[in-house]
């Protein structure tokens, strides 16, 4: 007799690039977006997912030079999605606010936008890495 084995969960990946200025962060929301709405967000949430990029994408921006680039990763399986944003930065300070911490006056625009994307997403965990740069993963789960 075989043991059941569980199955997999299934799982889409989408990979894009995006050059690190402000004109492109709109066609990283709209890419995650579609993503998204592979699974059975409601509206709403999938607007939160949308501001939760956009403020990712935003950090990268705020550290980068030039000619970097944002490295954006979703991944769809069949109760969340997990986007990671990556810039080659080592310059973000994602942990200055607490998820339960609230916001203070007087924080920097930065910090309000890890306040909103920690806010917005059910999971949210980063990296800094010296030659790898910063990524900054973020879950949203399926409800219901």
């Amino acid at each position: 007799m075989n043991p059941a084995v569980a199955p997999e969960p299934t799982r889409s990946l989408v990979e894009l690039k995006i050059p690190a200025r402000a004109e492109w962060v709109a066609v990283a929301r709209l890419a995650v977006a579609a993503v998204a709405s592979r699974l059975h967000f409601s509206v709403d949430e999938i607007e939160d997912i949308k501001l939760a990029i956009a403020e990712a994408c935003t950090n990268c921006i705020a550290h980068a030079s030039e000619d970097d680039r944002i490295e954006i990763t979703s991944e769809v399986f069949s109760d969340e999605v997990r986007v990671s944003v990556r810039d080659r930065s080592v310059g973000h300070k994602l942990g200055s606010v607490e998820k339960d911490g609230g916001f203070a006056e007087g924080k920097r625009t930065e910090e309000l936008g890890v306040f909103l994307i920690r806010a917005l997403m059910d999971e949210v965990t980063y990296s800094v890495d010296a030659r790898e740069g910063t990524e900054l993963v973020m879950i949203k789960h399926v409800m219901g």
